[in-house]
């Protein structure tokens, strides 16, 4: 539906994007994707990432490197539903993509991802890419010339 781009921090790398999103629609949902390397030096972590899974009776949110403000531990689940709200720690769970797509390139099968969702998930990236708005933020420096990107909140 829409993507955008912006160099919000490297104005010395005029062609450099360090930050891009896209929404997405489709027969059977809607979804975004967001994509930045600000990280405030106030998380303690390099990264942050985050998925969320909207539904009509519920949500789903993971947090892959950290529980903001709780703990520094990371591959966490929340789940909300008609019933309760659940947290459930999944530091401890097996994670088999990572083996299971060596051996699909290994034995040319395609066990851990399906060829045809791989390939589609390559051209709305490209897509996404190719169509993208390029987005300017003012005072892309930051506050004092510190080089953090500007608060969302100013």
């Amino acid at each position: 539906m829409s993507s955008q781009v912006a160099n919000v921090r490297h104005p010395d790398r005029p062609h450099f994007q360090d930050f891009g999103d896209m929404t997405l629609s489709g027969d059977k949902g809607f979804g975004y994707v967001r994509l930045d390397w600000f990280t405030p030096d106030g998380l303690g972590i390099w990264g942050d990432g985050r998925l969320f899974i909207l539904g009509t009776d519920g949500y789903i949110e993971i947090r892959k490197y950290t529980n903001v403000a709780v703990s520094k531990g990371g591959n966490n689940l929340f789940l909300v539903d008609g019933k309760s709200a659940r947290y459930i720690d999944c530091a401890n769970g097996r994670l088999p993509f990572g083996p299971q797509f060596v051996a699909d390139v290994v034995n040319r099968t395609h066990t851990a991802q399906d060829q045809e969702q791989c390939l589609l998930a390559a051209e709305l990236s490209i897509r996404a890419q190719v169509n993208a708005r390029r987005v300017t933020i003012a005072n892309s420096r930051g506050p004092s010339g510190t080089g953090r990107a500007p608060s969302p909140c100013r």
